[in-house]
């Protein structure tokens, strides 16, 4: 006999129910009440701030304020080019238009209005600079760093850093901060700079238990979390949504278990869908990813709570799932770290690929990509080049300058040891080349010959198998102060050698509901289903599915989460807000 339905508790009433607390959905939910709504956030895991927490923040956004500000002045139809000649036929105007033309406006609202402030990354040049259009300046911003202590008892609820990307708990913001980091050994400027942030660090340790210094994704939930709760935004954790309530009129709201119990959330201008994709739904995955990869075959970066959530309360209510797009996930390379605890984590492969004295290998022994490259690129070339039938996954292989220098994956650079990764399996150490390979399962004698043709064009800073270092991205990702005439290549000589095996592993998902400009979700008829946003990766990627930048997904997020927030206000998309209103109460 089965169990009855447990009561529900009394409803809660507001404008708009937003499910997830990631970026995308809190800058839906502070847009929102920032113009006078009243607005309820559920989030399903125990923490607020999702995939994004674990991110590295950096957002892009071509034309921002920050940009032009520092004289980037660039055509407005520049990035309009070179994101058609990379997206090619799934270049769709008018989500394109969208993104482009409320970028910076959201930009510019965060700044004005909001805790959240930003950081340039003038700097940063778009991946692909072969192609027309590319930028080399001014297309990204990050959070600025944060100090925890403004955030007050809000903090305790927030989701701390990634473990495998921070060191005793203390993130590293991507840029100077972890320049000097890895140059410490050799400028006592980032000497003095990393000694400033671990004594701070420890500092905070010892009266707060946790890092206080927030930077990266973890600044950015900060920030908007502290300016959800500064506008009277209800934030509900533990309370995932199980259904959506709807009526021919359209939704309406959602049935929540909250940690009191169930209970409906009426909402009156709609629900916003950004509950982080489907990176964790294994038979999503095996429907959609290629080479079908199982459980322990893709190593997801975002938390378990990934797990497909948004797309399955929309297809309930007719939304339509897009799959048809370049790639269904934003692929990263990752390595599996079994931590002496016994618990087991994910590290992604962004940084040191890079750098120069390290080349990325295949079962056979062969390169088979310009590491260089995206961390996109690099993923999505070994899925396509591992023959079929055979595990898909390379090595990573440098020498002990290299591993010294810059690290190799989650094994930190000098000064700390090498020796606990090494026993524990993940890194692999031999003498010789041959030696690491039979280790790896790598055919030994076509390593030898991979390294002896790569060493003998890398003391001249060359690559001509593959152009590494051949364009603006290739070079800011390399190291500066590297004395040779390529910034990305240098030989692999200096025994002993080390090898990291890596897998595929995702950012999140690009396959998602299918939109319109205004971020509504579309039914089967390419209808707009009244009162249903879908923002974050719970949306399909406006990328369609290629990765021209870094930033690709957070800028998009940001972005079409503002829009979500002031389409559901009644607010006209291009209108940038300067005047104030009064801070609604609390739902």
């Amino acid at each position: 006999m089965s169990e009855a339905p447990a009561a529900l508790l009394p409803p809660l009433d507001c404008d708009l129910l937003v499910i997830g607390s990631g970026a995308a959905g809190l800058a839906s939910a502070v847009t929102a009440a920032w113009h006078g709504l009243q607005v309820i956030v559920v989030e399903k895991d125990s923490t607020f701030g999702g995939a994004s927490a674990w991110s590295g923040g950096w957002m892009w956004v071509p034309g921002n304020p920050l940009a032009r500000r520092a004289g980037i002045n660039e055509d407005p139809q520049q990035p309009r080019t070179y994101l058609k000649h990379e997206l090619g036929h799934r270049y769709d105007p008018a989500r394109i238009d969208a993104f482009l033309d409320n970028g910076p406006q959201m930009v510019a609202f965060f700044e004005q209005h909001t805790a959240l402030q930003f950081v340039d990354g003038n700097g940063i040049p778009d991946i692909h600079g072969q192609l027309p259009g590319a930028g080399i300046e001014g297309h990204q911003v990050i959070a600025a760093p944060y100090d925890a202590r403004a955030i007050g008892p809000l903090l305790a609820r927030l989701r701390r850093t990634m473990r495998e990307t921070s060191f005793l708990g203390m993130p590293i913001m991507a840029g100077a901060d972890l320049g000097a980091f890895l140059s410490m050994t050799r400028s006592f400027k980032s000497l003095l700079h990393v000694a400033k942030r671990f004594t701070r660090h420890l500092r905070d340790l010892a009266l707060h238990g946790r890092a206080m210094h927030l930077v990266n994704g973890v600044a950015l939930i900060g920030r908007l979390a502290k300016s959800a709760q500064d506008l009277g935004v209800h934030l509900l954790e533990s309370s995932p949504a199980r259904s959506l309530l709807r009526d021919e009129q359209g939704v309406h709201g959602a049935l929540v278990d909250t940690p009191q119990g169930r209970r409906e959330i009426r909402a009156r201008r709609g629900v916003v869908l950004a509950a982080g994709g489907f990176a964790n739904d294994p038979a999503r995955r095996q429907a959609l990813f290629p080479r079908a990869p199982g459980v322990d075959e893709h190593l997801a970066l975002p938390p378990p709570s990934c797990s497909g959530d948004g797309i399955r309360l929309a297809e309930a209510a007719g939304a339509v799932l897009a799959t048809d797009l370049a790639s269904p996930v934003a692929w990263a390379p990752v390595s599996r770290v079994r931590h002496a605890d016994g618990s087991v984590g994910h590290f992604p492969h962004i940084i040191d690929r890079a750098k120069p004295g390290l080349i990325g290998v295949l079962a056979n022994g062969k390169r088979f990509v310009n590491e260089a490259d995206g961390y996109y690129d690099y993923t999505a070339a070994m899925v396509e080049k591992v023959p079929a039938g055979e595990e898909v996954a390379s090595w990573l292989i440098c020498d002990h300058r290299f591993q010294r220098r810059y690290g190799l994956g989650y094994a930190r650079p000098f000064p700390l040891p090498v020796g606990p990764l090494v026993r524990s399996g993940y890194l692999r150490r031999a003498d010789s080349i041959q030696a690491l390979a039979s280790q790896c399962g790598i055919d030994p004698q076509a390593l030898g010959a991979t390294v002896q043709q790569f060493n003998q064009h890398a003391r001249h800073g060359q690559d001509p198998e593959f152009g590494r270092g051949s364009t603006p991205y290739n070079r800011k990702q390399g190291d500066a102060l590297h004395p040779g005439p390529n910034p990305c290549v240098a030989p692999i000589e200096q025994g002993p050698f080390y090898a990291v095996k890596v897998l595929p592993g995702s950012f999140g998902t690009f396959a998602g509901l299918k939109t319109n400009a205004q971020a509504q979700v579309l039914d089967q008829a390419g209808a707009a289903i009244p009162g249903l946003y879908a923002v974050g990766t719970d949306m399909a990627s406006v990328m369609g599915g290629f990765y021209p930048s870094g930033g690709i997904n957070l800028g998009p997020a940001m972005t079409f989460g503002y829009i979500a927030g002031r389409h559901a206000a009644g607010v006209d998309a291009y209108e940038v807000p300067l005047a104030s209103v009064a801070v609604p109460d609390p739902c």
